[in-house]
């Protein structure tokens, strides 16, 4: 048995806790509030800021874990290559983790070192920086802070009328203390993907069947598995993807969020060191294993022959159109009734406007007709989509 201690306890995390759980593993979780999502799944649970340096070092020399697993971008990422000198595992690694906390450090290694195809791109660090860097990329344009998470901070700028809210947006939502923003030509793409990608201690590097996802002010809405793409754009997809998880090092599970355009092929974007939320589809059994499953897997060494596509699915997020802090949910008894559909409700303890609380997750067979495939994934997308709606979260 294994001690892992896991810095921060979102939805995300309490997945994977049950899956270290089910393995056998003792797991405590953190989070900067109490009763967080994986704390309520968890063996011990403990209450701080993990920006706080000094006190991340004294609950690491509390627990004395044999593997620390990094939830969240708001952490004193920095601590964390002390931890991996003193035998600690670092999931994947602590190299991956402070490169993916920041979007310059990725993007510098996707695009400078290791040619990756990507948007063009600048930096700023104040508002006036911001105004230059828009003028040389072009309107329309992304501007997103350097740290931030679930798309938090992020906006497209159709105008130079845009870019003081943009600026107040980014900074607003970044996560630490970095107040630094990347301005990014916005790429014209027919859709988005997220390819899970595993890197395994002993076994070879293995990729899911793309995920595709719907996102709205950058904070992911549906996703749906598989998302039929040509295969040339698979195979771009996986290189890429083979690449710079390579060059992060680690062993775990990595969303690895690509464009797709039918003109241009693949174009990285950007890349998480941990399960994805998109990648919540596989709890309806899409896979043999889901994310969650496999990133507890390949983080204990324990061995990952295959991962194989066992039916398609959809997911839908359930948003609170209240501000509670004894949130209560109605609907739930619709989902229930579908047989091919399953609700996961999180369990955070606090609800906001616009805040995901939940996920509905539908699923339905596979043919070996492409076109039959296509229409019934719009099927499947409609009715999970019409399931959420039904949940409500009330006061």
């Amino acid at each position: 048995m294994k001690k892992i201690l896991l810095l921060g306890s979102g939805e995300l995390g309490k997945e994977f806790v049950i899956a270290c759980k089910r393995l056998g593993q003792y797991v405590v979780a953190c989070d900067s509030y109490d009763g967080a999502p994986a704390m309520q799944v968890a063996d011990e649970r403990r209450v701080f800021s993990m920006l706080d340096g000094d006190t991340l070092n004294r609950i690491v020399h509390e627990v004395k874990p044999d593997i620390i697993v990094p939830e969240i971008e708001a952490i004193r990422t920095e601590r964390l290559y002390d931890f991996e000198k003193q035998g600690i595992q670092i999931v994947p690694s602590s190299k991956a983790v402070n490169y993916t906390m920041n979007r310059k450090a990725i993007r510098e290694l996707a695009h400078t070192e290791l040619g990756l195809k990507t948007a063009d791109y600048r930096y700023a660090t104040s508002y006036d920086e911001l105004v230059e860097a828009a003028n040389v990329i072009g309107f329309p344009c992304i501007v997103k802070p350097l740290m931030s998470s679930s798309g938090h901070g992020q906006s497209k700028v159709d105008s130079a009328d845009e870019l003081t809210h943009a600026w107040e947006y980014a900074c607003g939502d970044a996560r630490g203390d970095l107040m630094e923003v990347i301005v990014e030509q916005f790429i014209p793409f027919d859709y988005e993907i997220t390819l899970l990608t595993v890197t395994q201690q002993n076994g070879p590097t293995l990729f899911c069947a793309p995920i595709g996802h719907v996102q709205k002010g950058g904070d992911y809405r549906e996703s749906f598995q598989p998302r039929i793409m040509k295969p040339e754009f698979v195979a771009q997809a996986q290189e890429m993807a083979d690449k710079v998880t390579r060059a992060l090092t680690g062993a775990g599970i990595w969303g690895v969020e690509f464009f797709v355009s039918e003109k241009e092929g693949v174009i990285f974007s950007e890349l998480s060191p941990r399960p994805h939320d998109t990648g919540m589809v596989t709890l309806g059994l899409t896979q043999n294993l889901s994310e969650f499953e496999l990133h507890a897997r390949a983080v204990l060494g324990l061995p990952i022959p295959a991962i194989v596509q066992e039916r398609m699915g959809a997911s839908a997020v359930i948003l609170s159109g209240v501000e509670t802090n004894s949130p209560d949910y109605t609907g739930v008894e619709e989902v229930c009734k579908d047989v091919k559909s399953d609700v996961r409700i999180f369990g955070k303890p606090i609800a906001h406007v616009g805040r995901r609380m939940g996920v509905v997750v539908s699923w339905d067979s596979l043919s070996d007709s492409q076109q039959e495939n296509e229409e019934k994934m719009l099927a499947l997308r409609d009715r999970c989509k019409a399931l959420a709606a039904k949940v409500t979260v009330k006061k």
